[in-house]
């Protein structure tokens, strides 16, 4: 089904905010280091929704148009293309402080064909229903294709998601439910209660992309009795379907997530100590690390990561 206009207008005019200063440098530097290999740079995550960007690091897409192009040859864009992202930290100074940003590589290809439903896992679909803004196009062609993408992950992420939901259901049930299956899809240090925090953050968006792209997805869905309320009649075999594919999703998203984090040992300088800090701050679990861990992530981490875990640091 084609997208609708509304929906790719409401998209664009999110990923055209304002963007600050600080951005703009980085922004800059990543150019003047990659140059004419990067199509896009998309921005997105908590620093967005805080309008603060000191606030941790600053989220970036940075979508490439080939990993050869970007890398040349070798082994970053052979693990690039088999298992896309791959994460790597970046420090620039701005104004006497210092900007702190981690960047995602992936192409232009793989960043639309995770954004469709010809993706099975979420871990593009789902990031991207949330707000993101376009820090960098390199012409209005490839910023269309990055608003079509944008657009293309709410009509996935809500194809997903509503069979999982009651026969009726609110715009916030949609959402939390939605943002809750796909953070429950990786190995993630959020809380339950995090999809509902990131709803209330923004509802008015959320809302607002509900019933601009429902209109989309392959069911029909029409008003309930109650106000506010939506229905939806999916038969019993589609929706047992959806179930087993949310388990499948959970399970392949725990592995990928593992390899992922294998992956950034050896990508992402001082990676251990992120992710140690990032589970911190969203679990509130912490464990010493030994000298031997930093020197040898690879080898020594995973008694770190089994002690976090049993902590109840990430599902």
């Amino acid at each position: 089904m084609e997208l609708p206009e509304t929906l790719i207008r409401l998209v664009g005019e999110q990923a055209s905010r304002p963007l600050s200063a600080p951005l703009h440098q980085l922004q800059q530097h990543l150019l003047d280091r990659f140059g004419e290999a990067i199509a896009a740079l998309v921005f997105y995550g908590s620093c967005l929704r805080s309008g603060d960007d000191f606030d941790g690091l600053v989220d970036l897409y940075v979508l490439v148009t080939d990993y050869r192009v970007f890398y040349g040859a070798g082994l970053p864009a052979v693990f690039n293309r088999l298992l896309p992202p791959n994460v790597y930290y970046l420090e620039i100074p701005y104004a006497g402080r210092s900007l702190r940003a981690k960047y995602a590589v992936v192409s232009m290809r793989d960043f639309a064909k995770g954004t469709s439903p010809h993706w099975f896992h979420s871990y593009l679909w789902g990031r991207f229903t949330q707000p993101a803004a376009v820090l960098y196009a390199r012409n209005e062609r490839v910023r269309r294709q990055v608003i079509q993408a944008l657009s293309q992950a709410v009509v996935t992420f809500m194809t997903r998601v509503v069979p999982a939901l009651d026969e009726t259901f609110t715009s916030r049930d949609l959402w939390v439910s939605g943002l809750a299956l796909s953070y429950g899809a990786e190995l993630r240090s959020e809380r339950p209660e995090r999809a509902q925090a990131l709803y209330q953050a923004d509802a008015g968006h959320y809302d607002c992309l509900a019933a601009t792209a429902l209109g989309a997805v392959p069911y029909p869905i029409l008003p309930a009795a109650e106000q506010g309320r939506l229905r939806t009649r999916i038969p019993a075999h589609r929706r047992r379907l959806n179930r087993s594919a949310w388990r499948a999703r959970k399970a392949q998203g725990k592995l990928l997530s593992v390899l992922r984090l294998i992956k950034g040992l050896f990508t992402f300088r001082g990676g251990l100590d992120y992710i140690l800090w990032k589970i911190e701050r969203h679990s509130g679990v912490t464990v010493e690390v030994s000298p031997l861990a930093r020197r040898h992530p690879l080898l020594a981490s995973w008694g770190v990561f089994w002690r976090l875990y049993r902590r109840g640091a990430f599902r």
